[in-house]
């Protein structure tokens, strides 16, 4: 059953809320102790609020358009009364004494939040292995890496642990993970979702956004979640209208152009090409327009990023600094943390501001010209998510080795675009994502595209 098909099956009071939960509730102690996609759970609460929906849907009550539906959250959102950890020793005993925006807005649309899920510790990695709680397993390749940094958010729908599931996306954080957990993950332009209750990593590259199995929960989640926020001040005062993409349909996609960009290929393991193009050639069949794009500053775009990041994450961690709440991060956090802090405090001194940082500024502005251009005589871009297989569990992997991940997802964050993952096939077993880039506010285009591409399988 699709997501939009449960959610009208509660409301209609076919099922109840408290046998949506049940189900979840059994599946996440039936798996989360292997998988370890979750944090935090707060059953009693949970059971409380699918008791409170039930009643409101049998007295005839109005209920949000989220009514009765599990949800996991990263743990670097707030959420009130839950240990808010961002996966690190720094803040293992943080409670957190508010509900981010995103928050708030899942709760008053009536879902269930059932708790919190694993990341890279500050959302800084790319695999969920830096987590101060250990490694998160990958539900659909086990024995390898869900991705990260929202490897837990993506785990928990893979898992069928709950319906949708929140992550935060820097550079990739949350299409990273569904492509290897074989689910739907997006980013939305920027602005379009608040930021406010996240614990940033970077802030003028990071977005909110959703996991889920089909597009349709994607574009339920999202309608609930967007929108101007007064708290906020990069949100955007006029955002897509989600709540219209209600079917799913092939036809969606008929007399589309979609740009094909032959570096994004270049760069990716074969076996993952192969699989991108057929899906593309599936496309091609489905009446849509398929032109080759190029991109000549793929080579920059990883170091403009990891530039802007360290700099922008060392601002953001200086309030931790043991003296509010929780501990010196530089006293307890892991090597990875450590890193960015180091290099992003000695960017950021004077006399190498304008050496590196800066000129990182300069090429990004650069970057999202140019994507902007490649952009305009098409409806969206389309290609591999990540270029290579997830690794395995424990391998070891030099740094530079790890950001290799990031080399196809960082664009959209540095452009500002919005930008999906979807399932394109597998490889031996191991999923492989179809990402698909569109215009700034084209969110709502990329999620038919998705649609569609369900509707064609």
């Amino acid at each position: 059953m699709n997501l939009l098909n449960k959610s009208e099956s509660i409301k209609n009071h076919e099922i109840t809320a408290l046998e949506n939960l049940e189900k979840s509730l059994k599946t996440i102690k039936k798996n989360n102790d292997n998988i370890n996609a979750f944090l935090e759970i707060k059953e009693e609460e949970a059971i409380q609020k699918a008791e409170k929906i039930d009643s409101k849907i049998k007295k005839g009550e109005k209920v949000g358009k989220l009514a009765g539906l599990t949800i996991g959250i990263k743990s670097n959102i707030n959420i009130e009364d839950f240990k808010i950890t961002a996966a690190s020793k720094t803040l293992e005993n943080y409670i957190g004494s508010y509900d981010a925006t995103v928050t708030q807005r899942i709760k008053d649309e009536d879902a269930i939040i059932i708790g919190t899920t694993n990341m890279d510790e500050f959302a800084a990695g790319s695999s969920t292995e830096t987590s101060y709680f250990g490694y998160t397993e990958n539900p659909a390749a086990p024995g390898r890496i869900p991705g990260g940094s929202s490897g837990g958010s993506a785990a928990v729908i893979a898992a069928e642990m709950c319906d949708l599931s929140l992550g935060s996306d820097t550079g990739g954080s949350i299409r990273n993970p569904a492509s290897h957990c074989g689910v739907i993950g997006f980013k939305p332009t920027y602005g379009v979702v608040s930021r406010q209750g996240l614990l940033d990593l970077a802030m003028s590259l990071e977005q909110i956004g959703p996991f889920a199995h089909d597009a349709g929960g994607i574009a339920l989640m999202l309608d609930t979640i967007s929108g101007y926020d007064l708290k906020e001040c990069t949100t955007l005062k006029e955002t897509p209208n989600f709540g219209e993409i209600t079917e799913k349909s092939s036809e969606l996609m008929k007399g589309m152009k979609v740009g094909v960009v032959k570096e994004f290929f270049d760069v990716s393991d074969e076996r993952i090409v192969d699989i991108v193009e057929g899906r593309i050639d599936e496309m091609r069949e489905s009446g849509v327009e398929v032109v080759e794009l190029s991109f000549d500053y793929i080579d920059l775009c990883l170091p403009t990023y990891y530039l802007i990041n360290y700099v922008e994450f060392f601002s953001a961690t200086r309030k931790y600094d043991g003296r509010k709440y929780g501990y010196r991060i530089e006293d307890v956090c892991g090597e990875e943390v450590l890193r960015r802090i180091h290099t992003g405090s000695y960017i950021s001194q004077k006399e190498y501001s304008g050496k590196y940082y800066k000129k990182a500024l300069q090429a990004r502005s650069l970057i999202r010209k140019e994507i902007t251009k490649l952009l305009q005589g098409v409806d969206a871009i389309v290609g591999p998510t990540v270029p290579k297989l997830p690794h395995k569990l424990g391998e070891s992997l030099d740094p530079l080795e790890m950001y290799a991940y990031d080399v196809l997802t960082v664009i959209a964050n540095l452009a500002g675009i919005p930008a999906g993952s979807m399932k394109a096939g597998e490889v031996n077993g191991i999923p492989v994502g179809l990402q698909i880039q569109g215009k700034p506010l084209d969110d709502d285009k990329i999620i038919q595209m998705m649609a569609g591409l369900e509707d064609a399988k």
